[in-house]
């Protein structure tokens, strides 16, 4: 093993190295919990509880319903649902019956809906049906075979479920008319699967548990196969980096997640739900992340410790006026992921909470956890942190060679985390991983003497102006400390002089902010080819569900 300059910075009782063995799969990590933790709420949706035992048994049932069906072991099953409580149930119920987890983004047009069904030859799809006109444009050109379709109000009990799904339907029209004649309704499915007899597979580490698509806002989109061992160990070294804060909440209190972001994204998926469950822990679910009133007036009935969030959503929340009618006071971590933790939004979070933003770094391909700051930091360091436990990074070149400390370089990264390689794509897997299992980032960082990370920038997002180059997220780090600003970002453009020049888009926190004081401000903070050549104004910047902006969809409308 290399050496680990990071280990002196691991806060006390955490260790270097986590046990891989504890669990053979996913299947037994739920099930023991299932077990230990039955009589408590493991999701929290609309007001609903679900326990882990309710969650055990419905799971069990949807289980069998699939197995049914007559998909054999490792068949593919598509999830398309948002945070509802039926999420949770079919990812155990796929998993238990001895499938593999595909994860879809809900809001995909027809055209990357079909694109990902048949690259992963799902045979199934369980879907909330505000989706399903989405659907039926291109099921006839995939492998699907068989649809369960959910409704919100599905396990909110008869009268409100009733409600709920009326106002959905009617009062909001958020279902638009689809025909789907051969699809299953949720409810049914369980209803059928409590005549059915569930048969549990050996399922061992080695199995695929999760294809996890990445690449598809920068690229052809990839399934990364990630392995029921790889999740297991990636939720272990979350709980053992987590572990010094967890030591802050009362003997008597279950550990309580906030789940904001959406749980079909990795980075929930992983550290919201397995984590969560891992633990006996229970997840408040927030159906729509981007409604701040809904979510503090959901947040304000409860108590909770964990909030796992990206940039631009702990910007909005903190920036928001129904921020002060949540009680913050009973936080002890804020896992900043996804994308980089502005400064800015670092230091207004640590004011107005108390509780800093705990920066974390990782990618679908490492199931995603690779690096965090200490949970015991308590300032924002601008960095990604240090290796998590079991975990190796190091910086290379373009030839795969290390880099001296300080130089930048790409990130590259090796551990029990890492995906086995990409579905059916031996060319693409070839050309991330290294020879000695280090999987090739794509990002480009900088290492310092502790061992501690900062991410420099995405390789194809850099600027390259008269042969200098220029990091979108340092000219970004420097508006965004500008009062004024609300969000910002910065994308490349051509330029007969430079090559390229870099553009500056920004939307204002304050209506009086003006092009030169945002010049200005720039002026002052940084050398002049890394200054803004065009700036302008708009009133939201594009976003993914998860809240990353979109540098592309900027570049392709310039």
């Amino acid at each position: 093993m290399m050496s680990r300059p990071w280990l002196s910075a691991y806060p006390e009782g955490v260790s270097a190295d986590i046990d891989t063995r504890t669990y053979s799969s996913l299947v037994e990590l739920m099930q023991d919990s299932f077990k230990r933790f039955a009589d408590r709420p493991a999701f929290s949706f609309m007001g609903r509880d679900m326990s882990y035992a309710e969650l055990d048994r419905l799971s069990q049932v949807l289980a069998a319903y699939l197995q049914s069906l007559g998909l054999v072991f490792g068949d593919r099953v598509a999830i398309m649902l948002p945070n509802v409580l039926q999420y949770p149930v079919a990812v155990a119920a796929v998993l238990r019956a001895g499938f593999v987890v595909v994860n879809i983004n809900p809001l995909y047009t027809a055209r990357e809906l079909e694109v990902q069904l048949k690259d992963a030859d799902a045979k199934a799809v369980i879907i909330l049906e505000n989706f399903a006109a989405t659907l039926q444009q291109c099921l006839d050109k995939t492998p699907v075979q068989h649809v369960v379709l959910c409704a919100m109000g599905d396990r909110l009990g008869l009268l409100k479920g009733l409600l709920v799904n009326h106002v959905v339907r009617r009062v909001k029209k958020m279902v638009p008319v689809f025909d789907l004649p051969t699809a299953v309704r949720f409810n049914d499915a369980l209803a059928q699967g409590e005549r059915c007899t569930l048969t549990l597979p050996a399922i061992d580490g080695e199995d695929l548990a999760a294809l996890q698509y990445t690449g598809g806002t920068t690229g052809v989109a990839k399934g990364a196969e990630l392995l029921h061992r790889n999740l297991v160990a990636n939720v272990l070294q979350s709980e053992m980096w987590n572990s010094p804060a967890l030591k802050r909440i009362p003997a008597n209190e279950q550990v309580t997640f906030v789940c904001a972001l959406p749980l079909y994204h990795i980075f929930a998926f992983t550290i919201n739900m397995m984590s969560s469950l891992r633990m006996g822990g229970r997840s408040i679910l927030i159906p729509n992340p981007r409604d701040i009133p809904a979510v503090c007036k959901e947040l304000s009935k409860q108590r909770f410790h964990i909030f796992p969030a990206v940039n631009t959503l702990f910007n909005a929340l903190a920036n928001h006026p129904d921020f002060s009618k949540v009680d913050w006071s009973h936080l002890v971590v804020s896992l900043g992921g996804g994308t980089a933790v502005q400064g800015a939004v670092a230091k207004l979070w640590l004011e107005k909470t108390g509780c800093p933003i705990c920066e974390g770094y990782g990618l679908s391909e490492t199931s995603p956890s690779a690096s965090c700051n200490p949970v015991t930091s308590t300032a924002y360091t601008g960095t990604i942190g240090v290796p998590i436990p079991s975990t190796e990074m190091k910086i290379i070149d373009d030839d795969g060679n290390e880099v001296p400390v300080g130089q930048p370089g790409e990130i590259a990264i090796r551990g029990p985390q890492v995906m086995a390689g990409y579905w059916q794509r031996p060319d693409e897997t070839a050309r991330v991983m290294t020879v000695d299992g280090f999987f090739k980032s794509g990002d480009i960082g900088i290492m310092d003497e502790r061992g501690f990370f900062r991410i420099v920038d995405r390789k194809k997002d850099m600027i390259l102006v008269s042969g200098f180059n220029v990091y979108p997220n340092e000219v970004e780090d420097v508006v965004a400390s500008l009062p004024g600003v609300l969000e910002c970002a910065v994308i490349g453009i051509p330029d007969e002089r430079s090559g390229e020049a870099v553009k500056l888009v920004v939307v204002k926190k304050d209506p009086a902010l003006t092009e030169a004081e945002v010049r200005e401000h720039c002026k002052h903070n940084l050398t002049g080819y890394k200054l803004p050549r065009v700036v302008e104004f708009r009133d939201e910047l594009p976003k993914t569900p998860v809240g990353k902006v979109l540098r592309r969809e900027l570049r392709d409308h310039k």
